[in-house]
């Protein structure tokens, strides 16, 4: 086994540790620390929070708080030993680099497509549903329109820069930050002072008057699992930020640390009051469970308000997108695994070639919504859950070989180690395992995993393919140091 140190294409600006604003690979270091910890705090409220939470309530009840709750456990685990991984050595290829260094080059290269296909196929179900959002103001502009619109002008915010697009994500961060605090002192003030029209029949109680904690039983609770980690994709992306982080050193371990109290407050904390506030039983799966309880309370334009704070967690997705897809294709070209093409930087310090490409792909999107406005976003988010579970899994055995390694004396310490070693990593690794067996055992969810085991078959291929025109590529990365073997 060896680790990789590479040398990207347009590293010439950068030389041995001088202090510059250029990382080691090339890219601008444009991201300051408020940026980081609002791209690392936005990471974890999404549209699985504000739309598929109703769907979760309506199944398992005030359970579902707990899930969501033992899921954030697990993916601060995670975070944990990607932290750890980043201070050892950060990089923009976070994900496919470790595992290239400690498992192989195929599983770094099987790593690094699956999240770049991740957040292509995300992309093009986050313009979708950001394009249906527009409906409620704009019936009559076409769907594909909307969605056209929004994939041009975030193209443009992710070719100008880095800091561009920091910032842009620091104040959709905002929003949507302000959205669930604003929500849960609203709920506070209904629960303690029993004002609107909610007060009469808002009450801690409801968390287990109607059925009790668990109405459906555990089994049902245990399977919105699978729904509830979807909701948590997107958390790592800030793993994809180290190589353009002013000072990751700082900022990295300050964004993990902080998300136990990110997922207590937005998650946890929001779940609570709501499920306080209005009984459980009312919330359906075809409604967000915030739209549903401002109306209830009477909020005058809840309804309005909550779809602005939706579409704007769909945008900030799609926005994500672009970012990471482009860095990924970046390091795939670098260990000779992608065409050489996607690892130039422009002369903005963006890779261009690669976010091009992916934005294109992005709009196969819009001519779904075209085509058929109805199904496209069921057809392009069946991926999502089985690639983050592949790609989380990735983090966690890196760590755990890491540690091996550390243990053997072969590699250095990182300054921030993973609370319990690779104690942790292997429990995340077995929850994560238990999450996949509920995704095949669910007839509706198991389509992910045909689609998943279709995308092996492709990258089989691909690495066949490429093996076949360069073997000494497919061996090995480009001039690694052999440090650990």
């Amino acid at each position: 086994m060896t680790s990789v140190r590479v040398d990207r294409p347009g590293d010439d600006a950068v030389g041995n540790g001088a202090a510059s604003n250029t990382s080691e690979e090339g890219y601008e270091r444009g991201l300051g620390s408020r940026q980081v910890q609002m791209i690392a705090i936005g990471g974890a409220i999404g549209v699985g929070l504000f739309m598929k939470a109703g769907a979760n309530i309506a199944k398992a009840g005030p359970s579902i708080i707990l899930m969501y709750a033992l899921a954030g456990v697990v993916i601060f685990f995670i975070m944990r030993a990607l932290g750890e991984l980043l201070l050892y050595r950060p990089v923009t290829g976070s994900f496919s680099e470790y595992a290239r260094e400690f498992l192989g080059p195929f599983f770094g290269y099987v790593t690094g497509w699956t999240y770049w296909l991740l957040w292509v196929v995300t992309g093009m179900a986050e313009l979708t549903a950001a394009a249906i959002y527009i409906h409620y103001w704009f019936p009559d502009i076409p769907q594909w329109v909307s969605a056209l619109v929004f994939l041009v002008v975030l193209f443009g915010v992710n070719l100008i820069s880095v800091k561009i697009f920091g910032e842009v994500e620091f104040w959709f961060s905002m929003v949507k930050v302000t959205a669930i605090i604003g929500m849960i002192v609203i709920g506070l003030g209904v629960l303690t002072l029993g004002f609107s029209q909610a007060g009469d029949t808002a009450s801690v109680s409801n968390l287990w008057s109607h059925g009790g904690v668990f109405p459906s039983g555990i089994g049902d609770s245990l399977m919105t699992l699978q729904g509830v980690m979807f909701a948590y994709i997107a958390v790592e992306l800030v793993g994809v930020t180290a190589g353009e982080s002013e000072n990751p050193e700082k900022t990295l371990p300050k964004a993990i640390n902080t998300l136990p109290w990110r997922i207590l407050l937005f998650y946890v904390g929001a779940l609570l009051v709501l499920l306080s506030v209005v009984k459980w039983t009312e919330f359906s799966a075809g409604e967000s469970p915030f739209v549903h309880a401002f109306s209830v309370i009477g909020i005058p334009f809840a309804a309005g308000i909550v779809n602005f704070v939706v579409l704007t967690a769909a945008l900030s997705s799609c926005n994500s997108g672009m970012y990471s897809t482009g860095r990924m294709l970046r390091d795939l070209a670098a260990n000779g695994e992608a065409p050489q093409v996607f690892g130039k930087l422009s002369g903005r310090k963006t890779p261009a070639i690669g976010i091009t490409l992916s934005v294109a792909l992005m709009g196969i999107g819009v001519v779904l919504n075209y085509l058929v406005p109805e199904k496209a976003f069921e057809y392009v988010t069946s991926v999502a859950t089985a690639a983050g579970i592949w790609s989380w899994s990735m983090i966690l055995v890196s760590h755990i070989r890491y540690r091996s390694a550390v243990r053997a004396g072969r590699l250095p310490a990182s300054s921030f180690p993973a609370p319990g070693g690779a104690v942790f990593s292997w429990v995340a690794l077995v929850f994560l395992l238990f999450v996949t067996c509920l995704v095949a055992y669910d007839k509706d969810a198991r389509v992910s995993l045909y689609v998943g085991a279709g995308w092996a078959v492709c990258l089989a291929i691909g690495w066949a393919v490429l093996k076949s025109r360069s073997p000494q590529a497919a061996a090995a990365a480009p001039e690694r140091d052999q440090v650990a073997k």
